[in-house]
C-alpha cells in the first residue's frame, strides 16, 4: 500500500483535540496526484510509483518528459515524485490518489524546501552572540578570529561562517495526522512543515517512531 503523496503548504492554524487542547497544525493540499509510471523489480530492479502533481505549461517541459507523460495519459505536472512501494501490481497508470492514503493518528515524515534567506552574517545563520555595542569597539557583528596558529596554519573545515542561508532541503520527522479531508484533498498536520506557503511539501509513513 502506498504511504506518500505530494502536497502544497496551505499555512497554519489552530486545531482542537478530543480533549480540548489546543493545537498549532500545518493544512497542506495533498493531491490530486496521479501515477505516471510503476516500477516493478522485473523491469527497475525495484517497486515504486512515480507521481505527478501540478500544472505546469507544456512549453515549459521538455519533449522526452512530455513523451513520458503521455503513457499515464495525464499531465504536464509541474513535480514528479518517487514513491517505494510494496507491491506495486495493485496501481496502474493514470490512477487517482488522494489524501485519503492518510489515516488520522498516523505519524509522517515530512520533506520541502526551507526559505531562502540570502547571504547572512553568523548572528543570524548560526546565531553568534554580538560584540560590545558601546563608543570604542570596532567589533559588534563581526566573527572575530577564524584561524589558527602555525600549526596547522587553516581554517579547518566546516567553521561557522557567514554564507548563503536557508533554500535546502528540510526533512520533519514523526508527525501526527490530527484530520483528513479527502473531499477537499486537505491533511491536517500538527506541528510546523519547512518552505513558505504554496511551496510543495513531500508526505511519507514515517520508519522511526
Amino acid at each position: 500500500m502506498l504511504k506518500g503523496i505530494i502536497g502544497k503548504k496551505l499555512g497554519m492554524t489552530s486545531f482542537y483535540s478530543p480533549d480540548g487542547e489546543q493545537w498549532a497544525v500545518t493544512v497542506v493540499e495533498a493531491g490530486p496526484c496521479y501515477v505516471t509510471q510503476v516500477k516493478t523489480p522485473k523491469n527497475d530492479g525495484y517497486s515504486a510509483l512515480q507521481l505527478g502533481y501540478g500544472y505546469r505549461r507544456p512549453k515549459n517541459i521538455t519533449r522526452p518528459v512530455l513523451g513520458h507523460l503521455k503513457k499515464s495519459g495525464k499531465g504536464p505536472f509541474k513535480v514528479l515524485k518517487e514513491f517505494r512501494v510494496e507491491d506495486p501490481e495493485g496501481f496502474e497508470l493514470g490512477q487517482e490518489l488522494k489524501a485519503d492514503v492518510f489515516e488520522i493518528g498516523e505519524r509522517v515524515d515530512v520533506t520541502g524546501r526551507s526559505k531562502g534567506r540570502g547571504f547572512t552574517g553568523v548572528i543570524k545563520r548560526w546565531n553568534f552572540g554580538r560584540g560590545p555595542m558601546s563608543h570604542g569597539s570596532k567589533s559588534h557583528r563581526k566573527p572575530g578570529s577564524i584561524g589558527m596558529s602555525a600549526t596547522p596554519s587553516r581554517v579547518a573545515k566546516g567553521k561557522k561562517m557567514p554564507g548563503h542561508m536557508g533554500a535546502a532541503n528540510v526533512k520533519v520527522r514523526n508527525l501526527r495526522v490530527v484530520e483528513v479531508r479527502p473531499e477537499d484533498n486537505l491533511i491536517f498536520i500538527k506541528g510546523a512543515l519547512p518552505g513558505p506557503n504554496n511551496g510543495v511539501v513531500f508526505i511519507k509513513k514515517t520508519k522511526k517512531v
